[in-house]
């Protein structure tokens, strides 16, 4: 039987309810398409509701808090063992294309950063420098989100030989000279836009390992629709600002709640008290964009309206690959799973962007899954899912041996739609800093238990009862055996996680 093929798919910062399949205010036929031609797992999770520890747990099947990249701002190490090791030593061709984001942008004597200035914007060294990169044969990356100063490395390449010469015009200083207030629309042509880059090289890579007649694993990693919210024409003015559900905070809904939570609605929050006793908000953006320190009405509206006008954007590029696999006639061998690294607040709980809060905006991902006649199609299932679980799944569907060392689950069956389930719970971990917030979640079928660490309060929610999460029961004395439950199952949860031990083979 032919090795299947594998071609992961990711977006960046994604809500789980941002596909048109699922909301009508979305257009998304591409995706949509993948949802009928495949299996949507509604419940699926991040390890961790940041970047690098969630990419990181991708490629190596283990937890942020196991392969040490565990925040922003630190490094998978490169003697860590990744899922691409796995598949070139059973034949497969690796590459990724787009967003890595394994390293961090700081670059120091211990700890050097391919992915860190000066060397991110060195061409000359990209111009031969395509890997091997954690486990890939073949890189092909950036690091910018929109226009920001980052951008360099391939990307930037590429849009000189499409005769973008004046590309430092559409980024921030120090590598061009637009308005950092910029707000919505982006005015780089969408020729030039990093979608289209990365749906040609990844396309003229699928020409290449159909020519070779090799098997792959190829990951397709698009960067939007993190913020900044910015969109090139037509697609900044698609979405009526006025015609969109706009989420908001519910009057009270942070009384019970842990004190960072109620700090960020207020208009000029002063989190000092809270940092000295242990807290930190990373990623807290409630009310600050692009210099402004109280969204207006209009502004919440339409940083909604574009952040599905990058989402529609993305999904004809990705449409442009799922075309590239029929062309080629690789689709049927072709495993296709689309999801994200983790979510995103554009309003939910008065919260924006992303940050020490568990809440299923955030941790929650969409996540569907496509092998025509093997994976069942138009179906969706509750199983629960989480990243972790990606790479020893692939090495299942491809019959190469899952290292002991990885800790994710092996979801074949369930991908196949031969069992129910294959794990009852998620971890999600999120830690900033020694002196930040800390904490570690765990969610079942119905209920979700937040812990921090050093404190005595914390987060309990029942996620049937009260899907939007709302009433926080932590310390609700109708949950107080619920409660202890779930925290000895947390904590069964957190011992789960150790590496599988090697299979007994002796009595004595």
């Amino acid at each position: 039987m032919k090795k299947p093929n594998i071609l992961l798919i990711t977006s960046d910062q994604q809500h789980w309810n941002t596909i048109g399949a699922f909301n009508s205010e979305v257009h998304t036929p591409n995706l949509d398409r993948l949802t009928r031609e495949g299996t949507a797992f509604t419940r699926a999770y991040c390890p961790n509701p940041t970047c690098t520890p969630t990419r990181a747990s991708i490629i190596t099947g283990m937890y942020p808090s196991q392969h040490g990249a565990w925040t922003l701002g630190t490094k998978l190490l490169e003697d860590r063992h990744t899922v691409g090791e796995d598949f070139s030593d059973a034949g497969y061709r690796t590459a990724l294309v787009g967003k890595a984001h394994f390293q961090p942008l700081r670059s120091t004597e211990e700890y050097p950063s391919q992915e860190a200035y000066p060397i991110l914007q060195d061409l000359e060294h990209w111009q031969s420098f395509h890997g091997p990169f954690y486990g890939f044969d073949h890189v092909e990356l950036a690091r910018n989100h929109t226009n920001e100063a980052h951008v360099g490395q391939h990307y930037a390449l590429w849009m000189e030989e499409k005769g973008c010469l004046n590309w430092r015009d559409y980024f921030l200083p120090p590598t061009g000279t637009m308005d950092p207030a910029q707000m919505y629309k982006w005015p780089i042509p969408e020729e030039y836009h990093y979608n289209t880059w990365i749906a040609e090289r990844t396309n003229d890579l699928l020409e290449q390992f159909k020519e070779s007649d090799e098997p792959f694993l190829l990951w397709s990693s698009f960067f939007d629709p993190h913020p900044d919210y910015l969109a090139p024409e037509p697609w900044d003015e698609m979405y009526d600002p006025d015609s969109l559900t706009i989420p908001s905070v519910v009057a009270g809904e942070h009384d019970r709640n842990p004190p960072h939570f109620g700090k960020t609605q207020e208009d000029a929050p002063d989190f000092s008290e809270l940092l000295e006793s242990g807290y930190g908000i990373h990623g807290y953006g409630s009310h600050l964009y692009k210099g402004k320190t109280r969204l207006t009405d209009y502004d919440k509206r339409k940083l909604v309206a574009v952040y599905y006008g990058m989402i529609s954007l993305m999904d004809k590029y990705i449409g442009a690959i799922l075309d590239k696999l029929d062309e080629l006639g690789l689709a049927e061998d072709t495993i296709v799973v689309f999801t994200t690294d983790h979510g995103h607040f554009f309003g939910q709980h008065g919260l924006q962007a992303k940050g020490g809060f568990h809440y299923e905006d955030l941790i929650k991902l969409p996540f569907i899954v496509r092998y025509p006649g093997r994976v069942p199609a138009g179906k969706t299932s509750e199983s629960i899912q989480s990243l972790v679980d990606l790479a020893p799944t692939f090495l299942s569907f491809c019959g190469i041996p899952i290292p002991h060392a990885m800790t994710g689950i092996d979801q074949k069956e369930v991908w196949l739609g031969q069992r129910e389930s294959a794990r009852d719970h998620a971890i999600c971990e999120f830690r900033h800093e020694a002196t930040t917030i800390h904490q570690k979640t765990y969610v079942d079928a119905r209920y979700k238990i937040t812990v921090y660490y050093n404190q005595t309060y914390g987060e309990l929610f029942d996620l049937v009862e009260d899907p939007g999460e709302l009433h926080n029961r932590w310390d609700d004395p109708d949950y107080a055996v619920l409660k202890s439950e779930l925290l000895l199952k947390y904590i069964w949860a957190e011992l789960g996680k150790e590496p599988l031990p090697m299979p007994r083979i002796w009595h004595a």
